[in-house]
């Protein structure tokens, strides 16, 4: 990935492509390229540039004095930030500045720094599912190199199998819950975040794994009969079609309740209809992850 769209850096940034644009031209740090039909594209230095930029202005720093410093002073700028967000901020824009430039290195050790000082839960929560949120637009408009994918992909996958595997919980829930992904869909990483929650909050999961066909899950309803099937759609093949999953997921498990997550869910403006439930934000999973 050596390349970005105005609208990568809306969705990386947080900033709107209307302010990127009023900033190209009022200031210097922004000089994007141009392709021969003259859509704009950004490269890897502007990428890192903006999120410094953005976050900065965040948390305070007006743009007409951040555009007079050094690279040197804006990075002291992002250091002295002592806001706990924005330093948790700093590090998943540090996490994304590792990505594009493959430093994987870097990446395991900005991670394996905090999970010491903060704990894996903490880790999960604050840095690894906010850096998956942030890049996972990329995955579906496939702005991301398959070797960065696989290389974050990797890692992320190890820290957070360590954290299912060494959490414990001092309630227990009498519900389980089989977790899966549908054929082709394969980025996994959403799935084990909720495995993790889940599990740390007393939940019995039964974990299926990335694309499973539907005989299979079935298989499995029928034989554990689980109180909630739950999914996390990133981005699948281009055979999938939502319509028809939805559909066969309805007359499958008509009485299994089934919660469906992910980016997926907000490109979808169909109505659906029990027993299936969309959970389009972090925040609505996490408040009825809260719930069970």
């Amino acid at each position: 990935m050596n390349s970005f769209t105005i609208k990568d850096l809306e969705n990386l940034s947080g900033i709107k492509a209307h302010t990127l644009r009023i900033w190209e031209q009022r200031y210097n740090f922004l000089k994007p390229n141009r392709t021969f039909t003259n859509i704009r594209y950004y490269s890897n230095d502007e990428l890192k540039k903006i999120l410094n930029i953005a976050l900065l202005n965040k948390y305070g720093y007006k743009i007409s004095h951040i555009d007079k410093m050094s690279e040197a002073e804006i990075k002291e700028k992002l250091f002295s930030l002592n806001q706990l967000e924005a330093q948790q901020e700093r590090i998943v824009n540090d996490l994304i500045k590792n990505m594009v430039d493959l430093d994987m290195e870097s990446f395991e050790v900005t991670l394996d720094k905090f999970i010491m000082v903060r704990g894996v839960e903490r880790a999960i929560t604050q840095i690894i599912f906010p850096f998956l949120e942030k890049i996972g637009i990329l995955w579906l408009t496939n702005h991301i190199n398959p070797a960065q994918e696989h290389l974050v992909s990797n890692i992320i996958r190890q820290k957070l199998i360590v954290g299912i595997e060494s959490v414990t919980s001092s309630v227990k829930v009498n519900k389980s819950v089989v977790l899966f992904l549908p054929e082709g869909e394969y980025h996994e990483l959403g799935l084990l975040f909720i495995y993790y929650m889940l599990k740390s909050r007393g939940v019995q999961v039964i974990y299926l794994g990335s694309s499973i066909p539907m005989k299979d899950v079935a298989y499995v309803v029928n034989l554990k009969k689980p109180d909630l099937l739950f999914s996390h759609l990133t981005t699948v093949g281009t055979n999938f079609n939502f319509d028809r999953f939805l559909s066969n997921m309805s007359k499958t498990f008509p009485d299994t309740p089934t919660v469906i997550s992910g980016l997926l869910t907000n490109t979808y403006e169909k109505k659906i209809h029990p027993p299936i439930h969309f959970k389009r934000s972090f925040t609505e999973m996490m408040q009825f992850i809260a719930s069970l």
